[in-house]
């Protein structure tokens, strides 16, 4: 009985989180299932601490980069961005989603994928505003999509590679060689599908010759403060260290010292930040927790020695897109969180890593909540006033991601029959 309640609790919250019914914050249903599983008694306090302490790094890792967003934002660079973006379009539509997406890749790939919903996502609504672009919805598709599909290409790229592999992360260049092609790939056809399905909307010119703003001392700053943070990520991971902390420092100095420098109001950029990610985060760890005692994840671990026994190929495509789907029903973090444990719990080819890490990373690019990037994402978009329904999302995402996941996925197959 307590079993189905917490399933039952945990589905409702997450339904809640990806519905959103009434516009009730994402946020508060998380919190409100994580409660009631501790005030019918079916988590301990201790047991629900104990969830929240897993997302320690989680949230110091956001913390840090939306310090470093709003800050950004707060002195003006990405407007002085998405001017130069735009001029370099040279009245090209096409030509600027070609840049934004080149950008995405790079923020994605040195920032993670979180860091491109929170970062560059302001800095393509400024740049389509600039170049006067009538339908600005194709180029912040861009942010959430490259988001998930650059995500495998290092392993900072987003914070569930850490999860897949715990503390047996391969070297970098190990990475590279497993990773690279498929990445090449994901990369590739995202930017392929996305091209095609957009292309009505990139017709005509935008607009070009914009007078560059002077960016301030504080502009200045904050962008040697992202480019930081980049190095102190790379460096973290090459150490095999937690991204959380360093992320949280390298923020929160770029923002003080930025803000002594200009003598800017501490409360004007800290009001704007979206805090109530944090929460959210929080919660669906909660969430976590409690189905973790419902035996789930012996049982998933039960489950896939067996497929592993029939066939390891067989149970390497059965995970690999099982869990992409999966991803899109509850979102890649808990997900995530889940197939780590059962990960750890014994041993699996690294094939079927392989498949689960790229169906983690790239899966939730079918919905908006199949991903905390993309709910990052969304957010950020509210702030701008564009609303993006989840049905007009699921359209673009059904052939965006899955012709990208089965293409990624035949790759790595290929690449552990060769070798």
């Amino acid at each position: 009985m307590v079993i189905n309640s917490i399933w039952i609790i945990a589905l409702v919250a997450i339904a809640g989180i990806i519905i959103r019914p009434y516009n009730v914050p994402e946020y508060v249903w998380a919190i409100a299932g994580a409660v009631l599983l501790l005030v019918l008694g079916m988590l301990t306090p201790a047991e629900a601490l104990e969830g929240v302490r897993k997302g320690t790094d989680v949230y110091l890792f956001l913390t840090g980069m939306m310090l470093l967003a709003e800050t950004a934002r707060d002195q003006g660079l990405f407007d002085w961005l998405a001017v130069q973006a735009t001029n370099q379009a040279d009245g090209s539509a096409n030509r600027l989603f070609g840049l934004v997406y080149l950008v995405g890749i790079v923020v994605t790939a040195f920032l993670s994928n979180d860091a491109t919903a929170v970062v560059l996502t302001p800095a393509v609504a400024a740049a389509v505003k600039a170049a006067d672009v009538k339908k600005p919805l194709p180029y912040l598709f861009i942010c959430a999509f490259i988001a998930n599909a650059a995500s495998f290409v290092l392993p900072i790229s987003n914070p569930a590679n850490l999860v897949i592999y715990g503390t047996h992360m391969p070297s970098l260049m190990h990475w590279l060689a497993q990773y690279g092609l498929p990445s090449v790939v994901s990369i590739g056809i995202t930017y392929a599908v996305l091209r095609f399905t957009q292309q009505a909307s990139l017709q005509g010119n935008v607009a070009c010759n914009i007078p560059v703003p002077t960016l301030s001392t504080g502009g200045r700053m904050a962008l040697m403060g992202i480019a930081l943070t980049a190095l102190v990520l790379l460096g973290a991971s090459a150490m095999d260290a937690e991204l959380g902390l360093p992320t949280a420092v390298a923020g929160i100095l770029t923002s003080v010292v930025v803000m002594v420098k200009t003598r800017t109001n501490p409360w004007s950029v800290i009001k704007q930040v979206s805090w109530s990610v944090l929460p959210l985060v929080a919660g669906l760890f909660v969430l976590v927790e409690g189905l973790n005692k419902t035996g789930l994840v012996d049982q998933l671990a039960a489950l896939l020695q067996q497929e592993i026994a029939r066939s390891v190929t067989q149970a390497a495509w059965l995970s690999g897109v099982g869990l992409a789907l999966v991803c899109n029903l509850m979102n890649n973090l808990p997900a995530g969180l889940i197939v780590g444990s059962v990960v750890q719990t014994g041993a699996i080819p690294d094939m079927i890593k392989s498949f689960l890490l790229i169906g983690i990373d790239l899966g939730p690019n079918l919905s908006v909540t199949g991903s905390l990037a993309t709910i990052l994402w969304l957010v950020a978009l509210r702030r701008e006033g564009i609303q993006v329904s989840a049905w007009e999302f699921l359209k673009l995402g059904i052939p965006v991601m899955l012709i990208a996941l089965l293409a990624s996925l035949a790759v790595v197959w290929v690449q552990y029959q060769v070798s």
